[in-house]
């Protein structure tokens, strides 16, 4: 049995769909393995005048498609819930809230410890703080903790704004930003891979390494968040988190110890390598992208609430270059998009080919570059592919992939995202979440790239179910590289 967390979690945005999609089936599998148990509650707070039973039911409902669900467990769960109808402007909201959670944490003996999780508007986030602090909700005998849904702002200035209303009230050891990605199994197990292994750590640099990529791939479109959308674009969405914090798995050095200080000083010292992009290089290796209709599906233009002339990117492709002596020369290739011809998330690591091929001389010609594909989702393992002979008198080289893949049973029974994090925010790990120094590299980075397209930069349409802009693949080809196969691929 796990080690119970007591605590008391307000959830900010109680009745939203984060909440219910994500936030109580993640509460309610913590509860099943019992991170949850019998010291802790939780506070539902919005502005709709809901009872507490009412809110029960919502839990339940969130908790249909859930698997390992019985009626028992369920109710036994839902009774932790209580909901406090909320003006986050109205200070005397915030004085009903704390005295619901004292009341609470004497009923549950959950030691004074309060978890606050903002699952609302990032606009909130600074006036919720304040409050938090200015009407005493802060417990003095246990932990005070804020858990942060992105997006961190929309660029660097907002986000040192939004900042530094949050660091009035909170130190930074109290803040946990969450970027989902870093929830991920594969992604939590990088480092594994990276440091574990003396096949690859002596060869994890620019001597080896020819060129990383990292995909994001949606086959969705935007759907239901077209209004967001229209105001974030992917560049923002998952560039500047995601797949930022995905490069930093990849390339940083190895921490002195798995902490997470050391973990985040190997992070900070990677984001300081970011170079300082100029509007031109940002137009040379950045190209933004925009699905279009096809016989059955919308385009985005045609998606609800979007504007019919936006040149919002649905498609990213770039190329970061690291001025990091580990990396120095090696492009890191990124794209992401939606309505894609399928969903994946994988990163490519090619290596360098040898210099010299001895069997040249007999004629074969056929070695290629070793290539480790690290499949993160929906498919989750690793695929090493090595050159061999081929069977027969003659020396042709062929490719052998060694492959694993976790089985889907597996993959079913392990902990969601959403969970792994919760339980560390609760446990107060925050080696799998993102802090301010890394918000502010890639914030800075990430602003040129959108000064540079709002000033003009062509957008390349693609069509739905394909593999995005021929823009994409031109961006690698001037450089004598290629993508990866993800679309072609399908071990």
């Amino acid at each position: 049995m796990a080690k119970e967390q007591a605590s008391i979690i307000t959830i900010f945005g109680g009745s939203g769909d984060l909440a219910r999609r994500k936030l109580y089936p993640a509460l309610y599998q913590l509860f099943r393995r019992g991170v949850l148990r019998d010291h802790f509650a939780v506070i539902g707070t919005a502005r709709r005048p809901w009872s507490d039973e009412y809110y029960r039911d919502i839990i339940r409902e969130s908790l249909q498609d859930e698997p390992n669900t019985d009626d028992e467990t369920v109710s036994a769960f839902a009774g932790h819930f209580y909901y406090q109808s909320h003006d986050v402007t109205d200070a005397d909201h915030y004085i009903t809230l704390k005295n619901l959670s004292q009341k609470l944490d004497d009923q549950y003996g959950a030691q004074g410890n309060r978890l606050f999780y903002m699952a609302m508007a990032p606009r909130f986030f600074g006036t919720i703080a304040s409050h938090i602090r200015s009407e005493n909700l802060l417990s003095k005998k246990g932990y005070n903790r804020l858990v942060i849904e992105k997006p961190f702002g929309r660029d660097f200035k907002t986000a040192q704004d939004l900042n530094e209303s949050i660091s009035a009230a909170f130190n930074e050891d109290q803040v946990y930003r969450i970027d989902h990605y870093l929830g991920k199994e594969m992604v939590q197990g990088l480092l594994a891979l990276r440091f574990t292994n003396p096949l690859l750590t002596p060869i994890w640099n620019k001597d080896y390494i020819s060129d990383i990529q990292i995909t994001l791939a949606e086959k969705v479109g935007v759907e239901e968040r077209a209004g967001y959308y229209e105001t974030a674009g992917a560049l923002r969405d998952m560039v500047q988190n995601h797949i930022m914090q995905l490069i930093a798995y990849v390339a940083m050095e190895q921490p002195a110890s798995f902490t997470p200080e050391e973990v985040h000083a190997s992070k900070n010292k990677l984001f300081s390598h970011l170079p300082v992009l100029t509007e031109e290089e940002a137009q040379k290796n950045w190209i933004r992208g925009q699905y279009l209709a096809s016989s059955t599906q919308k385009g985005y233009r045609q998606e609800d609430n979007v504007d019919p002339k936006s040149d919002t990117e649905t498609y990213v492709a770039g190329r970061v270059d690291l001025d990091d002596p580990r990396w120095v020369g090696v492009p890191f290739f990124i794209r992401t998009g939606k309505r894609l011809a399928k969903k994946a998330t994988e990163i490519a690591i090619n290596f360098k080919p040898l210099a010299h091929n001895i069997f040249d001389a007999v004629g074969s010609k056929d070695a290629r570059v070793n290539r480790l594909t690290v499949y993160v989702e929906p498919e989750q393992g690793y695929t090493l592919t090595l050159n061999g002979k081929t069977i027969g008198a003659d020396y042709d080289l062929r490719q052998n992939p060694l492959s694993f893949r976790y089985s889907q049973d597996v993959i079913n029974a392990a902990p969601e995202a959403y969970e792994r994090l919760i339980r560390d925010a609760l446990r107060g790990d925050q080696t799998n979440f993102t802090r301010w120094p890394e918000q502010e590299a890639t914030w800075q980075y990430i602003d040129v790239v959108r000064k540079a397209w709002d000033d003009g930069a062509d957008l390349a349409m693609y069509n739905s179910g394909s593999h995005g802009p021929a823009a994409a693949d031109k961006l690698l080809e001037r450089d004598g590289y290629s993508w990866a196969e993800t679309f072609t691929n399908e071990n």
